[in-house]
């Protein structure tokens, strides 16, 4: 591990007031920083004393309000320039984050100046942030999008890269670390083969931001974008960085207030930088906390807030290396403190489900990077990523808490209830109808009982565990307990799209009744799936749609429990089910 840096790491985290909130009674332990950081008290300091004390809109009015407003909103502007080194403020646009930074670029300088039939570059490691923007682009002015490849370990295949750059692109947008898998590009030496061959150069900078000292100039680049949130300021507020002679040539995106000097029925002549982007009232409070932010960050040596941030990152790869079935995702030479990794046998949203049980918070799934998952072949990751103000002690608990889980799932014999002492439930098996031919029941064999005594035998088990702790592991117990479907039905065409594991839903009528059938990945899903079943599966559509559901998730306190894509992906199916519900009710 790297020599620890000279921090003290307890009043950093005083800074923090989130870091104090218990989760589930237990200290939060908050690994998600690539999704959002937390903010530091001058932070939300900041921007409550903006309402409180200068609550104004900005430029042209001539009240006091007004000019505080105005005086802050401008002096961040020029805090922002000097904190990632632009000649100018000039130079900086505010938009709501990096996403729309890039969605400015695409729309005003891709429709200005790219024609059919030009090349843009991406990586295989981009967010869909950066690559959705450049298809649609390419969709709309017949342009081609080529993506860079990528290495076994996670970095991007440079000779791929200067074979692709002899095509002449006019374009290349890279990410400067991968929120997926924490690569750190070499952005400065690619953008200047990039420009060599006549291309411009966009930087996602959203993941390298909050942990490396930022210089544009020293990148060399075109284009430069991050997002406040991930720099411990507020949400809906980032920048763009674009040379001025570019800001200049490129025409405005978006039209109204604030970005014109003149505006009449024969035509409009527009302001000056930067306000030719900036259409509307801004979001003035954010601009004050992401200044108050960056101001937070300036007070520290960031090289020592990086060495601690990789001392964590070491750590953690040390112990969870240790870990049956632990295999990391991405181990490219330079990397920002960010784990992807997943557990042979365990669904990755099973995993962060257990894990936020812990109060530890992680990130699970494809982390809006599908065509990565594509390239190394998984549905998604567990990520686990770090800021200066995570402890040793965090991530020791971490691991022990990880480790804990998997050894639990492994064991051969779980703690059940003996057979004996269990009522046994199933979904009802059509084969008992009467009627024309009948479909095969998915749980056929698992469980014996009619859907009634199904329904209610299972609640009577889920209403007597004591605590959520004790029904969630009996939901995981149904999930492992449920027939899969076979691979001839786990098809695209029965894929319910909507939720963030693989679902399939088969769905027929026969009797007056709709038969479900239905399989997920993930042991959670499967375990309301199960739920399910035994609540819909016999039953006609309009007493499908009569029952009380929601009822009675808040009884079994479900949605208050479930993280927020395990309750996503449980409402897509509820509402697959009743969709069929209401086809066969009005006939279709």
């Amino acid at each position: 591990m790297p020599d620890a840096p000279m921090l003290d790491i307890d009043r950093l985290r005083a800074d923090f007031p989130i870091l104090g909130e218990p989760v589930r009674g237990l200290p939060l332990i908050y690994f998600d920083n690539a999704a959002t950081t937390q903010k530091p008290r001058v932070v939300i300091d900041a921007q409550s004393e903006y309402y409180r004390h200068s609550n104004a809109n900005v430029h042209r009015a001539s009240h006091c309000l007004s000019s505080r407003a105005t005086e802050a909103f401008e002096l961040a502007r020029e805090n922002v320039a000097r904190f990632i080194g632009a000649a100018s403020p000039r130079e900086i646009i505010w938009t709501r984050g990096a996403t729309e930074a890039i969605n400015l670029v695409a729309h005003s300088y891709g429709r200005s100046q790219l024609h059919a039939g030009d090349l843009v570059l991406v990586s295989t490691l981009e967010h869909h942030a950066n690559i959705v923007p450049w298809q649609l682009l390419a969709q709309q002015i017949g342009a081609r999008l080529e993506a860079i490849p990528l290495l076994d370990d996670g970095s991007l295949d440079q000779a791929a890269y200067h074979q692709l750059l002899q095509q002449g692109p006019r374009l290349v947008a890279l990410t400067h670390a991968s929120n997926a898998l924490g690569t750190l590009n070499p952005v400065a030496q690619m953008t200047r083969a990039a420009q060599a061959a006549g291309a411009r150069v966009l930087i996602d900078g959203a993941q390298s931001t909050p942990h490396l000292n930022i210089d544009v100039q020293a990148l060399g680049c075109d284009f430069f974008v991050f997002s406040g949130h991930k720099v411990f300021g507020p949400t809906g507020i980032g920048a763009l960085w674009a040379r001025e002679s570019l800001l200049d040539a490129m025409p405005p995106w978006q039209a109204g207030g604030e970005m014109i000097e003149h505006v009449s029925f024969e035509g409009t002549r527009f302001a000056g930088l930067p306000f030719k982007f900036e259409a509307g009232t801004p979001n003035i409070a954010g601009v004050i906390g992401m200044d108050a932010a960056i101001g937070y960050l300036q007070q520290y040596d960031r090289s020592a807030l990086e060495a601690h941030e990789m001392q964590l990152l070491a750590r953690a790869l040390e112990l969870c290396s240790e870990i049956p079935g632990f295999v990391p995702v991405g181990n490219a030479p330079r990397r920002v403190s960010l784990m992807s990794f997943c557990i042979d046998g365990m669904h990755q949203q099973d995993l962060g489900l257990l894990l936020d049980q812990q109060g530890i918070a992680v990130r699970a799934g494809h982390h809006c990077a599908m065509p990565l998952m594509q390239r190394l072949g998984l549905q998604g990751t567990l990520r686990a990523s770090f800021a200066f103000y995570n402890t040793l002690a965090e991530v020791e608990r971490f691991a022990a808490v990880l480790k804990q889980i998997v050894l639990e799932h492994q064991a051969p014999a779980r703690r059940e209830s003996p057979p004996s002492e269990r009522k046994e439930v199933q979904a009802p098996n059509p084969d008992r109808e009467s009627g024309p031919e009948k479909q095969q029941s998915p749980s056929q064999g698992w469980l014996q009982a009619e859907p009634e005594l199904a329904a209610e035998g299972l609640l009577q088990r889920l209403d007597a565990c004591r605590g959520w702790q004790a029904r969630y592991r009996e939901i995981m117990l149904l999930g492992k307990n449920l027939p899969a479907l076979d691979a001839a039905q786990r098809i695209d065409s029965n894929r319910l799209h909507g939720c963030e594991s693989h679902v399939w839903l088969i769905v027929d009528y026969h009797g007056g009744k709709l038969w479900l059938q239905m399989d997920s990945d993930a042991r959670v899903i499967r375990g309301l799936i199960a739920l399910l079943l035994a609540l819909f599966n016999g039953k006609r559509a309009q007493q499908i749609l009569d029952f009380d559901l929601q009822g009675l998730f808040k009884r079994l306190q479900l949605m208050q429990h479930l993280s927020p894509s395990r309750g996503n992906g449980l409402k897509a199916i509820v509402d697959a089910i009743y969709q069929h519900a209401h086809s066969r009710q009005n006939g279709d």
